[in-house]
């Protein structure tokens, strides 16, 4: 029961990171310790379970998958966007330099956290790292596309999006941002819009069940060149949540509402002079010190729960 709700409760970080554009749920698996364990299990989710559902029972297939450790990370990730969603929209809107402090601060401690992972840094680490750090960094400035809205995109944003959620360092919501369908999904998640929801699920499961059968391989046979290129998305991703941006466009959401769609990195003087806005960097500071607090936390957590 322990371990359960230590699983439930990382799925709830795991959904509260996924709400956040710029913020993988994948970072929160892998500094919590899961990352494996989840790749692991979706992996075992392919055609030959009902063979063994035939041969040996629902039982033996729902060991085979770790379904209880599965379902109960997936009721925490629910969990946490059904009832986060809300008030991380908000606070993007109302309190963004402390939400995005906070975001920098974990993600730095994750990329220490996740360079400790790799045995040995020799040329081909430090090439993959490189190729990691453009590879997001491309993705943070690339120009969004705008999708139409309807039942083929939503299930192809969800086969994309869960994708990037997997990866450390790369935002499934900021995909969603990217392909114009972040507003729409949002709007169904708040709504309870339950077919759009359901559509969405299911372009989920048809990425999550390929993508994680790829992911898994190379980990078990390139681990090191593997984390060392995840290193890199998140290094790469840091600019995306750096607290002081100006807002160079805007796009329309589905709400009708003039939210920031282009952004330029500024230091906190600079943001000050070009916002006319208060940097409020003692507390941007605080903020980056306590998601940096955390991450530490949560890797002692995991090292004593694995001891």
């Amino acid at each position: 029961m322990k371990q359960n709700i230590l699983t439930f409760l990382k799925g709830m970080a795991m959904g509260a990171a996924d709400v956040v554009p710029g913020v993988s749920g994948g970072t929160i698996a892998f500094i919590t310790g899961i990352y494996d364990t989840l790749l692991e299990s979706i992996r075992r989710v392919n055609p030959s379970i009902f063979s063994r559902w035939r041969n040996e029972g629902f039982a033996a297939v729902w060991t085979h998958v770790n379904g209880t450790f599965l379902s109960t990370l997936l009721a925490g990730i629910l969990t946490a966007i059904l009832t986060l969603a809300k008030a991380v929209s908000y606070a993007l809107t109302e309190h963004p330099i402390v939400i995005w402090s906070f975001f920098f601060g974990l993600i730095v401690a994750s990329a220490l956290h996740m360079i400790k992972q790799v045995e040995r840094w020799s040329l081909p680490e430090v090439a993959l790292a490189i190729a990691g750090v453009v590879f997001a960094y491309g993705i943070t400035v690339a120009n969004p596309i705008s999708l139409e809205f309807n039942m083929l995109t939503v299930f192809i944003a969800g086969s994309i999006a869960i994708c990037a959620m997997i990866l450390p360092g790369i935002s499934g919501s900021f995909i969603l941002l990217l392909l114009g369908m972040y507003g729409p999904v949002l709007d169904a998640v708040k709504g309870l819009n339950i077919p759009i929801l359901g559509l969405f699920a299911l372009g989920c499961l048809a990425g999550l069940l390929t993508f994680s059968h790829v992911l898994s391989w190379l980990l078990r046979s390139y681990r090191s060149f593997t984390i060392a290129f995840l290193t890199g998305l998140l290094i790469g991703a840091l600019g995306k949540v750096w607290p002081w941006k100006e807002v160079l466009s805007f796009r329309i959401n589905s709400s009708g509402e003039q939210v920031p769609l282009i952004e330029k990195v500024l230091s906190p003087s600079a943001f000050e002079a070009a916002t006319g806005q208060p940097s409020q960097l003692i507390v941007g500071l605080l903020m980056m010190a306590v998601g940096f607090g955390l991450v530490l936390g949560l890797e002692k957590v995991s090292q004593k729960l694995g001891d």
